[in-house]
């Protein structure tokens, strides 16, 4: 059975893998559905769904909304826009305890980011995140060392990454490319690829 299934595309994904198998991988058509199925999510397009609130309670997903608020009222309406941008940097220290996360209010996120479970993610606020990424809890993406701040990760869009993974340094993760759980990256990630 396998048992590498993250969220919905990769079910279908696990399910023509199988049938794939099943049939001695002779069908070409289960083969092109399989390697289609992966590339179904935009790498460039924001999929805002993603992020949509669904109810109050919703942390991983509230922390977001503060954030996006906040970057946009700071830049408008003057001094009632900062007064506003206020008000969601005080919503997003609640919901950043709640979650446990650390991810500042100046971070670059692309749409549609998707965290499952937002407990000790901690990203560095020069971290360039492309549209459409996924990640899970325990995930660092920062630096290898203090004296050089700016030597953070730049994900592509739709990276899936994996429980407890680490992405430290000037990297480039490429579209598409997936992380595993508990993996260490120092180095770039081709589109497509898989870490671990």
């Amino acid at each position: 059975c396998d048992t590498s299934v993250v969220h919905g595309a990769d079910i279908l994904e696990g399910i023509c893998r199988r049938l794939y198998r099943m049939n001695g991988g002779q069908n070409a058509e289960m083969r092109e559905l399989h390697l289609e199925n992966r590339y179904n999510v935009s790498a460039t397009i924001p999929d805002w769904s993603r992020e949509a609130r669904r109810q109050w309670w919703d942390p991983s997903r509230q922390l977001l909304h503060s954030i996006r608020r906040y970057q946009y009222w700071r830049n408008h309406w003057g001094i009632i826009g900062r007064n506003i941008a206020r008000w969601h940097a005080l919503r997003h220290r609640f919901w950043s305890v709640v979650t446990g996360a650390e991810i500042q209010l100046t971070t670059q996120i692309g749409g549609g980011l998707l965290l499952i479970h937002p407990n000790g993610i901690v990203i560095h606020p020069s971290v360039e995140l492309g549209p459409n990424c996924l990640i899970f809890h325990q995930v660092t993406l920062g630096t290898v060392t203090e004296s050089k701040k700016n030597d953070v990760p730049k994900l592509g869009g739709h990276v899936d990454i994996g429980a407890g993974a680490k992405v430290l340094g000037k990297v480039v993760i490429g579209d598409h490319a997936r992380i595993g759980a508990n993996a260490v990256v120092l180095q770039d990630v081709p589109p497509g690829a898989l870490a671990v």
